[in-house]
């Protein structure tokens, strides 16, 4: 049963229901769907009906019911897998697949392919349950290792990892202008950006996270870094560059268009995940090739560099 746990940190109306918080400002899922989702709430300790009314340090304790599979539709979707077992897959995802389905995104995600692959796998309708089979997230336009879950056992297994920080993520990315120190640490606490609830700044308040970073290679205007993220918040890595004033190649919400390349996409990639599988004792470790796009954007800066711009 997915669940959250969110304190109101901000101003909000006096008139505010739970249900128009959780829809419009959380943007979790729609009104409509808090039933069909068999959605429970509790506000400090307490439950409550999602007619409430909610006020500012209130804390929240959201349940709901993952989609039923009549909610997604299986597709023969192509999928990259590393590695697959009875248990889990690991795929490198492609860039600009949805993992999650949602809204306006019920076709063609990361989910549909799953279940399809489920289906063909003869697993029982009791274990199909995608939207906590996929154990971790990666935003649409972010390619790379992602793990997801064949059954409720091993999904908490590799959960809990990824709860205790057990779980070791390393992405590339290639980020606009020099980065003032070679290697480092970002600690910083996040929140909804109050201009816009979709995405997140740094603030003095929220959730703490915490980002290690490597540059391995420099240009004139653009260096390639390697990032490890300690904590796993929502656009941590693209908060987080764009605060050091070096935002990610390609980011149209958090660096806008780069001068030399305004045709790229988001360079981000999440190259390699260390995790333990079910009913194993030591860790693995998955790794997915450097997609063609940073090869491409790589040989252009090197020519460039060199001289040799065309």
């Amino acid at each position: 049963m997915p669940e959250i746990s969110h304190v109101i940190n901000e101003q909000i109306p006096p008139d505010l229901r739970l249900d128009r918080y959780v829809s419009e400002i959380l943007r979790l899922f729609s009104r409509s769907q808090i039933k069909a989702r068999n959605a429970r709430a509790k506000v400090n300790g307490k439950d409550v009906k999602f007619s409430r009314f909610v006020k500012r340090n209130d804390v929240l304790e959201l349940f709901w019911d993952d989609f039923s599979p009549e909610y997604i539709i299986p597709q023969p979707i192509p999928l990259e897998i590393i590695y697959e077992d009875e248990r889990c897959v690991v795929i490198s995802k492609a860039q600009g697949m949805v993992v999650h389905p949602g809204a306006g995104n019920r076709q063609g995600t990361m989910a549909n392919a799953l279940y399809f692959r489920m289906m063909n796998r003869n697993l029982s309708d009791d274990n199909i349950n995608l939207r906590s089979g996929i154990v971790h997230r990666l935003d649409k336009e972010t390619s790379g290792v992602i793990i997801a879950a064949y059954d409720e056992e091993a999904h908490a297994f590799l959960a809990h990892q990824f709860k205790t920080r057990r779980a070791r993520k390393t992405y590339i990315a290639i980020v606009q202008g020099v980065l003032k120190e070679r290697t480092g640490r970002i600690e910083t606490f996040l929140s909804r950006d109050p201009k816009d609830r979709r995405y997140f700044s740094v603030s003095s308040a929220g959730k703490k996270a915490v980002t290690f970073y490597k540059t391995v290679k420099i240009w004139k205007n653009h260096c390639l870094v390697l990032l490890r993220p300690k904590t796993g918040r929502t656009h941590q890595l693209r908060v987080h560059l764009k605060y050091l004033g070096n935002p990610i190649m390609g980011d149209p919400v958090y660096g806008g268009k780069d001068k030399i390349f305004p045709e790229a996409n988001l360079m981000l990639h999440s190259r390699r995940l260390e995790i333990t599988l079910p009913g194993e004792s030591q860790a693995r470790v998955f790794s997915s090739a450097v997609p063609q796009r940073f090869i491409e954007i790589i040989k252009k800066l090197d020519r460039l560099e060199s001289g040799n711009g065309n």
